[in-house]
């Protein structure tokens, strides 16, 4: 199985206990403080690992030597 493949599936299910996370929040799932501090820790968790992998797929993406990448500076320097 390609790496790639892989990256986005990892990246799928850590959306998905993200998602779940925020919605047993929102719905009241969260019975006392240290449940919920727990809970946000494991959201923040999970949106840094899903950034991280995201800042690595950019860098590889802009390191593909196929020329798809076109930089379009919106304020050329003079």
């Amino acid at each position: 199985m390609d790496s790639l493949v892989i990256i986005i599936k990892l990246q799928k299910i850590i959306q998905n206990n993200l998602q779940r996370i925020g919605e047993s929040m929102i719905s009241g799932g969260v019975d006392n403080y240290e449940k919920y501090q727990y809970m946000l820790g494991q959201a923040r968790s999970y949106q840094y690992v899903l950034q991280e992998i995201s800042n690595l797929l950019n860098n590889k993406e802009q390191k593909d030597e196929q020329g798809n990448i076109i930089n379009i500076d919106r304020n050329p320097k003079a």
